[in-house]
């Protein structure tokens, strides 16, 4: 069993690598797979009064088909600003409008496009796994500074260490089936 100050520490570790595997959860949904995905226009911004606001909160946006994105700008002064954004973030969409909405028709993915986005959703898991393995470096590091102050024994030391990796190869796993599942989704035609 373990002592309270090892649980907060197993505990905080365990809330970093779930923060980790949600990032790269939500940054691989902003990849665009041939099918039309509203996520894609979340971390593309636009001046909106001198501020960088994201655009799913200047305008609506829809996918009323398979291939098509619509853009409902709030504003009709934006429409120019958000088409002008959607060039500039080279997401392979062309934006046109009928002066009241804006429609992004998605091309299918070429072969080159699909290795590409693999590699960076390979390149993200990475990170993920980085992300991971630093939480557990830290938080090792925490357990061995408290069994230097007398506050760890070295069993609760070693059982705490034993419960992060735990952690840390549950999380990895996690990250690669993921990124299995998003490759999967990717050479999906």
């Amino acid at each position: 069993m373990l002592p309270e100050n090892a649980k907060n520490i197993v505990s905080a570790v365990e809330a970093k690598m779930k923060d980790a595997l949600t990032f790269l959860e939500e940054d691989l949904k902003t990849y665009r797979v041939g099918k039309a995905n509203p996520t894609v226009f979340n971390n593309v911004t636009v001046d909106y009064y001198g501020t960088a606001t994201p655009i799913p909160q200047v305008a609506s946006i829809t996918a009323p088909d398979a291939r098509t994105l619509a853009i409902q700008p709030w504003e009709k002064s934006m429409i120019a600003k958000i088409e002008k954004a959607i060039i500039d973030a080279n997401l392979g969409l062309t934006p046109s409008n009928n002066g009241e909405t804006i429609r992004c028709i998605v091309p299918a993915l070429t072969e080159d496009r699909r290795k590409e986005l693999i590699k960076k959703a390979k390149a993200a898991g990475e990170s993920a796994k980085v992300v991971v393995r630093n939480a557990r470096r830290d938080a090792v590091d925490q357990l061995k500074k408290a069994q230097k102050a007398g506050e760890l024994t070295e069993d609760a030391q070693k059982e705490g260490e034993d419960e992060i990796q735990k952690l840390t190869d549950k999380n990895v796993k996690e990250v690669d089936n993921v990124i299995a599942a998003k490759e999967k989704d990717i050479l999906t035609v």
